[in-house]
């Protein structure tokens, strides 16, 4: 009667379990930790080049590159684990049922299984049952055995990523500061002109709007120093710019915000102290605070155009200014120390910290207010 109800139990029981796929999240965390890797030779690289301002750019964006495909790593492969763990705990009494059946065929003999009580007949068709569920309990067994070594793995990878995530966190900061000092000491940029100190002052003063500030700047007085710049044609940059941050668009060309209000640009959401970079070459026309906008950086890419970054925390550059394509304008606002804390903490649990800064880009052209979704490429636009 054991083995009736040993055989029995063998063929209704178990429907498939679901195998454990080969994740990407292990594939793509791992390649984040090489890409971090990288960016840190990379800094150790930059002490030497030539143009060191550039070199340190890479090497923060490849830092914060590196950083969030770790963390976008991480939170898939924790969502994986709760995954497979939300199947061993629906299925807790099925498997527990599978490896007493395991447990039991291991322990008596095959010749001794397939005797039956009733006699020859009972026990051809015990034999027939069994050959019909031993590959499909063999396919249980191997699946089982898949998933419990993807949660070995998944477990591992987390741990090596949290270490990975603590140097790259010291990495990038340090980066950032070797960065901006090597902006403070750069002396090789051209300026194209001077501003009217007094005449930006009054404009600072009286302008109640971004929009009215960035209208009087287009006519505000200013100095030419007799160099001549040599710029690519901005109109020709239409629908290929890069993103000037690493972030992601929350609210695009005069889409309503929460309290319906609408504005002539694009928010994106970033994370603290990110890089901000010009993806164009531009003259800088402003930099400094306006209104609630806290940082602003008012670039010239070209005769007419005005493209309008706020929202930093910290600006690099003078007034007149002229940056090459990908030159840093700025970082993000936040603390270093508040990210550090509040990453490490959500990315052993798959998050990570917050984008809880706001970039607003605008572009202009004679005054009006370009989309910055024909402008922009990427996944973004």
């Amino acid at each position: 009667m054991r083995h009736r109800a040993l055989l029995l139990a063998l063929s209704l029981a178990f429907a498939p379990f679901p195998a454990a796929a080969q994740t990407d999240p292990t594939l793509s965390a791992q390649a984040a930790m090489e890409e971090l890797q990288a960016a840190g030779e990379a800094l150790e690289a930059a002490d030497g080049a030539r143009d060191r301002v550039a070199a340190l750019t890479q090497t923060v964006q490849a830092y914060e590159k590196g950083l969030a495909a770790l963390r976008e790593g991480l939170r898939q492969a924790t969502m994986r684990e709760s995954a497979i763990h939300g199947v061993f705990s629906a299925e807790s009494e099925r498997l527990a049922q599978l490896l007493g059946v395991l447990q039991s065929i291991e322990a008596a003999p095959e010749s001794h299984l397939l005797l039956h009580p009733s006699g020859p007949l009972g026990t051809a068709r015990s034999g027939m049952i069994l050959s019909d569920v031993t590959p499909a309990l063999s396919r249980e067994a191997m699946a089982l055995r898949e998933a419990l070594q993807e949660v070995a793995m998944l477990r591992a990878l987390q741990e090596a990523a949290v270490s990975t995530l603590e140097e790259g966190l010291q990495g990038v900061q340090a980066a950032r500061i070797e960065l901006s000092k090597a902006v403070a000491n750069r002396t090789d940029l051209p300026r194209r002109l001077v501003a009217d100190e007094e005449a930006m002052e009054n404009l600072i003063n009286s302008a109640d709007t971004l929009e009215s500030f960035a209208s009087g700047l287009m006519s505000a007085t200013v100095e030419e120093t007799g160099v001549s710049i040599a710029q690519p044609d901005f109109s020709e940059a239409q629908g290929v710019l890069d993103m000037p941050v690493l972030g992601r668009v929350i609210r695009r060309f005069e889409e309503a915000d929460a309290a319906g209000v609408k504005r002539p640009g694009w928010v994106v959401a970033t994370r603290p102290l990110t890089l901000v970079t010009t993806p164009w070459p531009a003259t800088i026309r402003y930099l400094g605070p306006l209104l609630d906008y806290g940082e602003v950086a008012i670039l010239e890419p070209g005769e007419g155009y005005f493209l309008v970054l706020a929202g930093l925390g910290q600006l690099f550059g003078t007034v007149g200014e002229v940056l090459p394509k990908g030159a840093p304008v700025g970082l993000m606002g936040g603390a270093q120390r508040d990210e550090d804390q509040a990453f490490l903490i959500t990315s052993a649990q798959g998050g990570g910290a917050q984008a809880t800064e706001s970039l607003y880009i605008e572009i202009r052209r004679d005054g009006t207010p370009q989309d910055p979704g024909t402008w922009f490429a990427g996944p973004e636009n």
